[in-house]
């Protein structure tokens, strides 16, 4: 029979060394996919942000100029954050003649609509 400090001082088998590497592996895995998620989604954000303050700007613009704007789009590009977006302003009527709704809407790279941000703009 042996004795129990022989049987302490035998180790890990060849099985359990590879099932703990296989445990280590699966996890770091799963964090480099989960850190390039959290630094896509950072992008995107900062993305998102600098579009949302050209459109912001743009609308801005509208208001403190206090003139009608008249119906119709128009084309405009914005420098934010080192980058240029491409932006459209969307006028169009309501219902109520002396107010018209104004869309801000930033492009992405591909041309395709980012964000859209709308106000509605009075007669002065």
């Amino acid at each position: 029979m042996r004795s129990a400090s022989a049987l302490s001082a035998r180790g890990l088998t060849l099985i359990e060394v590879l099932v703990a590497l296989a445990i280590v592996a699966i996890t770091l895995a799963a964090g480099l996919k989960a850190s390039g998620a959290l630094a896509g989604n950072a992008q995107r954000l900062a993305d998102i942000t600098a579009a949302q303050w050209c459109a912001d700007n743009q609308l801005t613009a509208l208001k403190l100029a206090r003139q009608f704007p008249g119906s119709g789009d128009s084309d405009f590009t914005c420098d934010a954050l080192g980058i240029r977006y491409a932006g459209r302003l969307v006028v169009r009527p309501t219902p109520n003649p002396n107010f018209r709704r104004v869309d801000a809407q930033i492009m992405g790279s591909e041309g395709t609509p980012m964000l859209t941000i709308s106000t509605v703009l009075p007669r002065y």
